[in-house]
């Protein structure tokens, strides 16, 4: 069953919304996909839905955006299969509130730079439940001033190392306690594209911390960023998940649904995972108590 589990839609920082990305997998040959949008979970109900309609699994998810503060970076844990997920809702709400606090910041400063207003990109962002870079450069495309998402313009404004950055970072929580939150919420806690943002540091203090599972299949991963993930994933009998990471028009390249998958048998594991580790604390209250 060729599964990518990891894709954004509307409700996010995708282009594309829920419908059109689950026909898109159907015509596409992808047989499941995780709608994992940015702390937002509105998606997975609807999406169950329309799947169905299509014979699609939707495999319910949701990509939460953590700080490493120790290190200054982004991280991004991804959600699975929580059997309590109205329990993330209050962390989905305060990032979603920091994401505002930032977006509200570069809205400001591109509308005082550019011939485009608060209410114009607010527009772009239109189905979104935040203003994201996206919409912003979505904003400057249509008014003429760029050609692309992540061209020039973007990194001028949107790197730490342009020339006229408006670029705010929010600070989300730790990783280690996002990944509480996961678990309190019966979810599976996987990090995202280690590679995209050089969490590799930080893996192996998530791993200390029960992080259930890496992304070794992501469009930013090289063959060796695999290698060294796959390696790392059996050596500490973590699970292993691939997505595509796809944003429609909005997306860095080009990149499809189905460019990046998890492999039947990694798959199969990430299902079975729960009862698995059930069955593995059973073994061992059994041994203390015998």
């Amino acid at each position: 069953m060729v599964a990518d589990l990891h894709c954004h839609t509307r409700l996010s920082d995708g282009s594309m919304g829920i419908d059109n990305l689950i026909v898109l997998a159907k015509k596409q040959g992808i047989k499941t996909i995780s709608i994992t949008d940015h702390d937002c979970l509105a998606g997975n109900v609807r999406g169950k839905l329309i799947g169905d309609r299509f014979d699609v699994k939707v495999i319910p998810g949701v990509e939460l955006s953590a700080t490493d503060k120790k290190r200054g970076a982004r991280a991004h844990i991804l959600c699975y299969l929580a059997d309590s997920p109205d329990r993330l809702e209050g962390l989905c709400r305060r990032n979603l509130l920091q994401t505002k606090k930032a977006s509200q910041f570069m809205t400001l400063k591109a509308a005082a730079r550019f011939p485009v207003t608060p209410d114009f990109i607010l527009k772009c962002a239109v189905g979104s439940t935040g203003v994201y870079k996206q919409h912003i450069m979505h904003s400057l495309m249509e008014s003429g001033l760029a050609d692309r998402v992540y061209g020039d313009l973007y990194r001028e404004i949107f790197t730490a190392e342009g020339a006229n950055p408006i670029l705010y970072e929010p600070i989300y929580s730790e990783p280690s306690e996002v990944i509480e939150a996961v678990h309190d919420a019966g979810g599976i806690a996987v990090l995202a594209h280690p590679a995209l943002y050089n969490n590799y540091e930080l893996l192996d203090e998530l791993i200390e911390f029960g992080l259930d599972g890496i992304e070794v299949w992501h469009p930013s991963c090289k063959e060796e960023d695999v290698v060294y993930l796959q390696q790392k994933a059996k050596k500490h009998d973590l699970l292993m998940t691939g997505g595509s990471d796809f944003h429609g028009f909005y997306g860095v390249g080009c990149v499809t649904v189905g460019s990046c998958v998890t492999p039947d048998a990694q798959f199969d594991a990430l299902l079975s995972y729960k009862s698995r580790r059930r069955r593995q604390q059973r073994q061992k209250l059994a041994q203390a108590n015998a």
